[in-house]
């Protein structure tokens, strides 16, 4: 069986849930450039902040299939379903592991104050974890709206 790349760009489903994730990091980047000053490279791919890109990418896919397939096709079904999952996911699971970082990062730097000598060994042991992994209701709520703009934008006019 030959793979056929076309076939994977033609699909509606894929392209507009590759928009949404670019779209909403770039917009996570621009948003953290003007509110923290400061250009940081990660925003273009990492987890985390305002808006969320899973949600988008989710959302979109989750309308597009619905204007496309309808309220009762198995493809709205598994969209509905993993927008679910994942904006569940992105609120409470991963927003526990970003405090969680948080914390260690403090415990590592606190250990790190109270025996210089022992800072690198520290350091090598316990490298510093990601805070940014989960999001807020409100980021989570502005990537689905996004998500859903990018797809009605999709829909209509392509």
């Amino acid at each position: 069986m030959n793979f056929d790349f076309s076939i994977l760009i033609s699909n509606p489903l894929i392209n507009v849930g590759v928009v949404s994730w670019v779209a909403a990091q770039l917009l996570k980047t621009a948003i953290h450039l003007f509110t923290k000053g400061e250009f940081k490279r990660e925003r273009l791919a990492g987890a985390g902040g305002m808006p969320s890109s899973h949600s988008a990418v989710t959302c979109s896919v989750l309308l597009l299939s619905y204007l496309l397939y309808g309220f009762d096709s198995p493809i709205f079904a598994m969209a509905f379903i993993l927008a679910l999952i994942v904006m569940y996911d992105a609120t409470g699971v991963r927003w526990a592991a970003g405090l969680h970082a948080k914390a260690i990062n403090y415990i590592v730097e606190y250990l790190a104050d109270e025996n210089a000598k022992d800072e690198t060994q520290l350091n090598e042991m316990i490298p510093k974890l990601n805070e940014s992994l989960g999001h807020r209701m409100i980021e989570v709520v502005c990537g689905a709206a996004l998500g859903f703009a990018i797809a009605l934008i999709g829909y209509f006019c392509f």
